[in-house]
């Protein structure tokens, strides 16, 4: 819940005509809805793609204060960032509420993006790989092949998001593994391999290097650094 229409017009600016070609990588900003506007009017003309944050999984009704999955998608919105921690934490959303509006996603067109990921808790239990498996399958339940081939798959640890610890590169690369390996189980390994898995919680141009140096890092999903106009592209130019 950062920036406003202007602030967002004020970091696109700061952007424009410096982003990397969309043949080297694919950058995607998400927004809070009320920015959406100003967000896809910008990138109509750039290599960029946009997200929402959140949408519900019905495409229209009595749900005051929801987004319309297929409002977004006549928006002209790209991908759904969905089942974020915070979501999680704070609003009580589900497994089966992230399973529900990743098919709405899809059914209007767009792209999800399915975040997942333990407490440090968790992790100090040597509950990680369990949960993390248990929450991809629960979101991609009764999707297609072609469907879960498409989307994108973000492993956040709750304990390194926000507080400046990060997953070291290995660590990040054991778990994306482990999500790899179970959409192989539950598909097959060309869906593995097409799936998109990305890394998120306290990335930064500092580390981002050695991040996407991993076979199973494919991306990554990143807050606070990517705020500045600057240290998102950084993070976008981590190739050069």
């Amino acid at each position: 819940m950062n920036k406003n229409p202007q602030e967002t017009q004020e970091f696109l600016a700061g952007v424009k005509g410096k982003l990397p070609s969309a043949d080297q990588v694919e950058t995607v900003i998400a927004a809070p809805a009320i920015d959406l506007n100003a967000l896809t009017w910008f990138a109509k003309d750039e290599p960029l793609k946009t997200a929402a944050e959140n949408c519900y999984f019905e495409d229209e009704g009595a749900f005051t204060g929801e987004t319309s999955p297929k409002a977004l998608s006549e928006m002209g919105i790209d991908y759904v960032v969905i089942g974020h921690s915070e979501r999680r934490q704070y609003f009580g959303e589900t497994d089966e509420d992230v399973n529900k509006k990743a098919k709405a996603i899809f059914r209007n067109n767009m792209l999800p993006i399915i975040c997942c990921g333990e407490t440090l808790a968790q992790r100090e239990a040597g509950q990680t790989m369990d949960w993390v498996a248990g929450q991809v399958k629960n979101a991609l339940a009764d999707l297609s092949a072609e469907q879960v081939a498409s989307l994108v798959i973000a492993y956040e640890p709750i304990w390194a998001i926000g507080t400046g610890k990060t997953a070291t590169s290995d660590q990040a690369q054991e778990v994306c593994a482990h999500i790899r390996q179970t959409v192989a189980a539950l598909y097959d390994q060309t869906v593995a391999d097409k799936v998109r898995i990305q890394y998120g919680g306290s990335v930064k141009p500092a580390n981002v290097k050695d991040l996407m140096s991993k076979p199973d890092i494919d991306g990554g999903l990143v807050g606070g650094a990517s705020m500045d106009p600057e240290s998102f592209l950084a993070l976008a130019h981590f190739q050069d």
